[in-house]
């Protein structure tokens, strides 16, 4: 298998479950920064920005793993939870910047599922090509 593949994808792994995993802890602790600041107005009427960001940290600290184990389906589920973030800051006027940032984070994890799926594409063939050569 080709090196840069496999390189490739550890490095998409390992930054985006990091980015995610992190990002969750800190939903705890607040030292990135304040998390509620970003968060709709109309969703904050609903449920209490405290409690919100407290759910949220748990589903990133999980998808975090998922992403660190299971890229393919990892890779996937972060920029899903990426876009309906977007969708999120698209409500709060002056957080477009964010958004789009969050855009070209949810692009990579989309290209790390799209990668890993590549990856065991490649390792499920070449048993096959070393048993054809031989």
């Amino acid at each position: 298998m080709d090196t840069r593949l496999n390189g490739t994808v550890s490095t998409l792994r390992i930054a985006i479950g990091l980015m995610a995993t992190l990002a969750g802890l800190d939903k705890f602790f607040n030292l990135l920064t304040n998390w509620e600041q970003y968060l709709a107005p109309s969703v904050s009427n609903i449920v209490p920005a405290h409690t919100f960001m407290m759910i949220v940290g748990i589903i990133e600290i999980v998808a975090g793993l998922v992403v660190l184990f299971k890229p393919r389906f990892g890779g996937y589920l972060v920029a899903v939870w990426m876009w309906g973030i977007i969708l999120n800051l698209l409500l709060i006027p002056g957080f477009f910047d964010i958004a789009l940032r969050d855009l070209g984070l949810s692009l990579g994890a989309l290209a790390l599922a799209r990668l890993a799926e590549a990856e065991a594409t490649v390792h499920a063939t070449e048993p096959r090509m070393a048993t054809a050569r031989a």
